[in-house]
């Protein structure tokens, strides 16, 4: 008896604006592990072995799906997108802090569009 299988998709990033996607059949109630770890045979008969460590390396990215990130044993549906994801670079909460503090605080928020000899913040 044939194995059923399901259609999934795997999405990963290396770099900004640099994204790889690869459509896989995986057998039914496979887990998102299971998904990358065929997706690494699958392309390493495809391109060069190169290619094949860097997949290998994607094991350290937070898996989600469909934009919700996931544990690695949670099993995949029919036409789920897994995404790998990068760990940030800078925390945004301080980027914010050090954009504020470069564009100043005249030219932003309340103080925008203040009218000449009105109180601050109206």
């Amino acid at each position: 008896m044939a194995e059923l299988t399901v259609q999934v998709t795997l999405c990963w990033s290396l770099g900004p604006r640099h994204v790889q996607e690869i459509s896989l059949a995986v057998p039914e109630r496979s887990t998102v592990e299971a998904a990358l770890e065929q997706c690494m045979v699958h392309w390493g008969q495809s391109q060069v072995a190169a290619d094949a460590s860097i997949l290998s390396s994607l094991k350290f990215h937070q898996p989600g799906i469909w934009g919700r990130q996931v544990p690695w044993t949670q099993e995949v549906q029919a036409g789920d997108r897994i995404e790998l994801y990068r760990p940030l670079k800078v925390d945004p909460k301080v980027a914010r802090r050090q954009r504020f503090k470069r564009q100043g605080k005249g030219r932003t928020g309340l103080f925008a569009n203040r009218k000449s000899g009105s109180a601050a913040g109206y």
